[in-house]
């Protein structure tokens, strides 16, 4: 595992703020995260919220969830999450 720092997008739920989760082409749920923000800026756009994590804690995360695993500097996403991570 890495310990480089990734940038994960997140959305606010009112109350806290969670990871975005995402579908591969196959329909299976994936995290993404991003070497930079300014890659995550050209895939899911500027006012995309994001945070900083290194890749145990995005792990940590999502582990116990139905989650294939973490797909970094994706090309595109299918833009619609799928579930949160409290």
């Amino acid at each position: 595992m890495s310990s480089v720092p990734l940038f994960v997008p997140i959305r606010g739920t009112g109350c806290s703020d969670t990871l975005c989760l995402f579908r591969t082409a196959s329909g299976k749920r994936t995290a993404v995260a991003f070497s930079s923000p300014v890659k995550l800026a050209k895939v899911l756009g500027p006012g995309q919220r994001w945070v900083r994590l290194s890749e145990p804690a995005v792990r940590q995360m999502i582990a116990g969830l139905d989650v294939t695993g973490i797909v970094i500097d994706p090309a595109g996403t299918t833009r619609r999450p799928t579930g949160r991570v409290a």
